[in-house]
């Protein structure tokens, strides 16, 4: 069998571990991870490249029923990620317990695409002995899945399984990108979902859906990277939140960046915070387009 290679699209609603199992599939982290729903915003591509195979996943946001413009375009981008792929993989939280949100996903995302289809019942490790089969059961009515898996990207459990499955899905091919790529996003976007992922760490209630980071400046030499960056939020009264008392808050933000920043480029960074207003950017196109939705 000569070398494969092809595309993977990981679809679910918002909030069942889509980036946990991304990350997990290629053994690094590519996608931003929080317990907020919708934080995946952007299609990231991470790339896993073997001696044999070399697969492309899309991490897709989170599939729902859309309440601001924002939404409606994070809904469009799991429509385009699906499309022209090799296989699909859908998410679904064991521990909440797959329902019809997810029938919905299925059937607006993954039924359409005829691609070989692939149902990963994520958080298995939350569920008590008795509980898997009647999850896994849940998950296999959803739809016509070529495969279940039951999976835990925090343990590891069934993750080489599911990779396994895929593989055998690819088609013949030479590699899609270079055998040293990690993923498509560019170094700017990287950075702001690094910003992006520590202040929602740290944020609560609504704070954490109206902010966007920007990276406004980046300027690298061999020594040190200066990254100049904007926490976006939508009312002043955020702004106070992410600021926080004397500053502690962005301060936080700033310092646990700065190091996953460190670890990504391999050297030191100096990172200047702000944070600035732009009213009710979720629902405004000029404001979407400026922040490349």
């Amino acid at each position: 069998m000569g070398h494969r290679s092809g595309l993977v699209a990981v679809v679910g609603r918002p909030n069942v571990g889509k980036s946990s199992i991304v990350n997990a599939l290629v053994g690094r982290k590519v996608a931003i991870v929080s317990d907020k729903p919708q934080t995946t915003r952007r299609d990231a591509r991470a790339i896993l490249t073997t001696d044999s195979c070399q697969i492309v996943f899309t991490d897709t946001p989170g599939f729902h029923k859309p309440k601001t413009l924002l939404g409606a375009r994070l809904n469009e981008r799991v429509g385009e990620a699906t499309q022209g792929v090799d296989a699909i993989v859908m998410v679904v939280d064991a521990h909440a317990g797959a329902g019809s949100g997810d029938e919905f996903v299925y059937e607006q995302k993954v039924r359409p695409t005829g691609a070989p289809a692939l149902c990963a019942v994520n958080k298995i490790d939350l569920l008590r002995r008795h509980g898997e089969v009647p999850q896994l059961q849940a998950a296999a009515d959803l739809g016509a899945f070529d495969e279940i898996v039951p999976t835990s990207a925090r343990t590891g459990r069934g993750i080489g399984v599911l990779l396994d499955l895929l593989v055998e899905r690819m088609p013949e091919g030479p590699p899609l990108y270079p055998e040293n790529a990690e993923t498509d996003q560019p170094l700017e976007i990287r950075l702001a979902e690094i910003v992006r992922e520590k202040a929602l760490g740290v944020t609560r209630q609504e704070v954490p859906h109206s902010i966007a980071v920007v990276v406004e400046e980046l300027d690298a030499d061999d020594s040190l990277t200066k990254v100049h960056a904007s926490l976006i939020v939508e009312r002043d009264s955020q702004k106070g939140i992410v600021i926080g008392k004397g500053g502690s808050t962005l301060k936080t933000i700033g310092s646990r960046a700065r190091e996953e920043m460190e670890l990504v480029l391999g050297g030191k960074v100096f990172l200047d915070l702000r944070v600035k207003v732009l009213k009710e950017w979720q629902r405004d196109p000029k404001a979407l387009q400026r922040l490349g939705f």
